[in-house]
């Protein structure tokens, strides 16, 4: 490591060589069936490199702890990133062919109204509301379940027990506080 601080680069290169094991040891407890195992390599070194650029020896750490957390972080970005994805449709994709084998796209069957344009135009009034009403009505506690939940704030959406462990409290709290928030909110949104 001193060489390397000392600008060495041979001595970066022998740094990530000697770490790669760690990368392979880090990468199983994120292997899954679907997860193709070179992605997965390739982006944990991809972690290691930053770790060994940014590593500063002065702050007491070790680089092996260090590089560490960044290879889970690297790997980490990269399943949320897929998993945004995942969810993602588009209008263009094709769903199928008409009577005469051209292809039908999820755009062609979509059906629009006059309608559209109000419920779009309340849509966003309702969710202009939501958010001044948690951020007004909710405590600290409320607001950051419901965020954590729902995804407001373009977070990442969290199931009750992830949430849980995460706070370390029950799940059976998260889901009153949950439920108390939601009951709060109700109130400013009465059914059409």
């Amino acid at each position: 490591m001193q060489k390397y601080t000392e600008g060495d680069l041979e001595a970066k290169h022998i740094l990530i060589e000697h770490n790669l094991r760690l990368v392979a040891h880090i990468v199983k407890k994120y292997q899954r069936p679907e997860e193709d195992n070179e992605d997965l390599i390739s982006i944990g070194t991809v972690g290691l490199i930053k770790a060994v650029i940014t590593f500063n020896p002065e702050k007491g750490n070790r680089l092996s702890t260090y590089a560490a957390r960044c290879i889970e972080n690297e790997i980490l970005m990269m399943l949320r990133s897929r998993k945004k994805s995942s969810r993602e449709i588009s209008l263009y994709e094709p769903i199928g062919t008409d009577r005469e084998g051209n292809e039908i796209q999820l755009f062609d069957v979509m059906e629009t109204t006059d309608e559209d344009i109000h419920e779009k135009i309340n849509l966003k009034d309702d969710v202009r509301t939501l958010y001044e009403k948690v951020e007004s009505e909710l405590s600290d506690r409320e607001r950051l379940v419901l965020k954590m939940r729902y995804g407001l704030y373009n977070e990442e959406e969290y199931t009750q027990r992830e949430i849980a462990k995460r706070l370390g409290i029950s799940r059976s709290y998260v889901s009153r506080i949950e439920k108390s928030a939601v009951e709060k909110l109700r109130i400013f949104f009465p059914e059409s």
